[in-house]
């Protein structure tokens, strides 16, 4: 059996933690090939050292004197390497950051100098060999992920080790130029290396045991969600669950590759794997709540518009257009509502406002703001009679007044547009009717 195993930035942000995830992939000698954040918080006063890169790199940009904020940076790895006894330095390293930042590398070589250096110290500590993901995890010239090339290299690559340390976050341009996944993106990484193994398992190690029903800030202490699909998880990452980056499932996806997610502080739990299917039936008829605010919904009315052909084209061509994707599109004989993030359409909003006149002529358009969008997924609803009856019964006592609808065709979830003022309330009264305590 082969495991790939990536470890976040909590789980190596000290060298107390560099021990825990040792003990970790030594106790499994299954876990061969691991991949690595950058040092995150120690304490909740702390600063992530991809964060104190960016603002080192910032000074350098300006032209202005960064060798103090690199120097803080070099002390963080330092407190690492004197708490295990390291006898690797990174000094060298270092002097190359100091010019590669002063002739203005880049934002992303900066950024990802924090998984790099930390990865070297992973490697020295745990003996395993290095592999530096500029060479083997490319990107095409217009930024997005070089799927067949990394493959067909990384698979030839690590073919040839038994154990290898790959730093996440990054990979490279044809020509060599560092480019970074979005933040959170060692979580790709680690998927785009289960992938290139062949390996039976991808467990990424976290703060916490595992996906939880729902946000942890708005309930105290949810269930943990033992087994979800790859499906149930792209809902609820892409609404805002933020455990996994939701583009990493792709890879693992293509493979039939599972994931689970453990934590480090708690390596005996059990923690949620997800899968591509599954005939476990879920704990609850729900899976999982997650969602958003800050949206915005552009309401348009117009007489006998489900006779016009093409209407609700027209409408969606003033959004592309002026680059704003849209959400949600729920609809009735003669209205049709866009929910869109707020933030991005004010900008261009009397713009879109008056294509869509132009473009449809309607009746009337009105906007409503502070709105937020609700996710319940679950495979279990599509077996389960009365999901949304239950959902709106419990909103209704919780004293929320529900302003969209929007139920996919696969049943596996219902979105609910509420008031921002209300998201709070609303996730707490959903996750108290379907889930017991």
């Amino acid at each position: 059996m082969v495991k790939v195993v990536k470890f976040g930035g909590s789980s190596l942000a000290s060298a107390e933690q560099f021990r825990k995830v040792k003990d970790i992939i030594l106790s499994d000698p299954d876990r061969r090939y691991v991949v690595p954040s950058a040092p995150g918080k120690r304490d909740s006063s702390d600063t992530k050292v991809t964060d104190m890169l960016y603002r080192c790199y910032a000074l350098a940009e300006n032209g202005e004197d960064f060798s103090e904020a690199l120097a803080q940076i070099k002390a963080r790895y330092q407190e690492i390497i004197d708490g295990l006894s390291l006898t690797v330095t990174l000094d060298s390293q270092f002097e190359t950051i100091a010019k590669d930042f002063a002739a203005k590398a880049g934002k992303d070589y900066a950024a990802s100098r924090g998984e790099f250096l930390n990865g070297t110290l992973l490697a020295a500590y745990l003996g395993f060999e290095f592999v530096d993901p500029a060479q083997y995890i490319f990107f095409h010239e217009d930024g997005t992920f070089d799927d067949r090339t990394t493959q067909k290299k990384l698979s030839a690559k690590l073919a040839g080790m038994t154990h290898a340390v790959v730093p996440g976050f990054y990979g490279a341009y044809a020509d060599g130029r560092v480019k970074t996944f979005s933040r959170g993106g060692s979580d790709i990484t680690g998927s785009i290396v289960a992938r290139a193994v062949q390996a039976n398992l991808y467990e990424n190690w976290t703060d916490v045991s595992g996906f939880l029903v729902t946000d942890p800030r708005i309930v105290e202490n949810p269930k943990v969600i033992e087994t979800i699909t790859y499906r149930e998880l792209r809902e609820l990452s892409y609404m805002g669950a933020g455990v996994l980056h939701e583009d990493a499932i792709f890879p693992v996806r293509t493979a039939g590759i599972p994931i689970n997610i453990k934590n480090t502080n708690r390596p005996s739990d059990e923690g949620t794997f997800i899968v591509e299917n599954t005939s476990r039936k879920p704990a609850y008829t729900i899976t999982g709540i997650a969602g958003k605010k800050g949206f915005t919904a552009i309401n348009i009315e117009k007489d006998m518009m489900n006779t016009e052909i093409g209407f609700g084209r027209k409408v969606l061509q003033a959004f592309e257009d002026n680059g704003i994707s849209f959400e949600h599109m729920p609809s009735g004989i003669d209205t049709l509502s866009v929910f869109v993030h707020q933030s991005e359409f004010e900008e261009k909003e009397q713009s879109i406002l008056a294509e869509i006149h132009k473009l449809c002529n309607p009746d009337s358009i009105e906007i409503s703001t502070d709105l937020a969008l609700i996710a319940v997924v679950g495979r279990g609803m599509k077996s389960n009679h009365g999901t949304a009856a239950k959902i709106f019964r419990a909103l209704d006592q919780a004293d929320v007044n529900i302003r969209m609808i929007d139920q996919g065709s696969s049943e596996l979830n219902i979105i609910i547009g509420v008031a921002s003022k209300d998201f709070e309330t609303a996730v707490t009264a959903i996750y108290n009717a379907f889930v017991q305590k």
